[in-house]
């Protein structure tokens, strides 16, 4: 039987066909304003908070303080587990890329986290510029992550328009074990929020386009719900 973990983010459980897959590479993709990294972090506390996994953000652009602060009016706090040794938050440079491998695993090892942001690999693409040493070097972060038995997400945008892709390089998707696609689309006169799981490795999956909410509480999707492709990306 294949073992899951549960998100914590209310619904995505659901167009999951319950949970991730322990131990995979998780992408998430999606434009700007989609909340990418809202879901990121709210993953990382949950598996804090309900389901007792310590967590590693890595960061390539936003300051920890910054994320902190912006989660903080969820309710969600990450200054105590990181006090406690719970939790870790790396904020580290793109452009000396050479040593990350090494950073990600000692901050694994040195709280025994199960749950791994990236945000943003389109950061870390911006400093390699070739796709295919880009690709390689996702492929290698998930053979360290998974032998350090984590299930990871990693963070990519959306470039606006149509036809755009998923990715902003064009080559996450096929180095990621699922894709989670978060759309944020122009509806007539207003923007709307959804969300698709692209693909799941060894599992079945919702193949609808689910509404997502960004609640007081953080992202909820509505798993029973079907959301509509917008008029225009932004």
């Amino acid at each position: 039987m294949v073992e899951r973990i549960h998100t914590g983010i209310p619904g995505l459980d659901e167009i999951t066909n319950g949970g991730f897959i322990k131990n995979q590479l998780i992408l998430v993709s999606g434009t700007s304003g989609a909340g990418k990294t809202i879901l990121s972090s709210q993953f990382i506390n949950a598996g804090l908070a309900e389901f007792k996994q310590n967590g590693v953000y890595l960061s390539f652009e936003e300051q920890p303080e910054s994320i902190k602060t912006n989660v903080s009016s969820f309710g969600w706090d990450l200054d105590t587990p990181q006090k406690e040794g719970k939790f870790n938050f790396i904020k580290y440079d793109p452009y000396h890329v050479e040593d990350v491998f090494d950073i990600i695993s000692n901050s694994v090892r040195d709280i025994n986290a199960k749950r791994v942001v990236i945000d943003s690999i389109s950061a870390l693409g911006l400093y390699l510029r070739d796709p295919v040493e880009l690709r390689r070097m996702i492929f290698n972060l998930s053979l360290i992550l998974r032998k350090l038995d984590c299930t990871t997400l990693i963070v990519s945008e959306m470039l606006p328009g149509e036809n755009k892709g998923i990715s902003r390089y064009g080559v996450e998707e096929f180095v990621a074990d699922s894709v989670i696609v978060m759309y944020y689309e122009r509806f007539q006169s207003a923007f709307t929020r959804s969300m698709q799981v692209w693909k799941s490795r060894g599992s079945d999956h919702s193949l609808k386009l689910h509404p997502y909410r960004i609640t007081e509480k953080g992202i909820r999707v509505y798993p029973d719900e079907e959301a509509f492709a917008g008029t225009g990306r932004i």
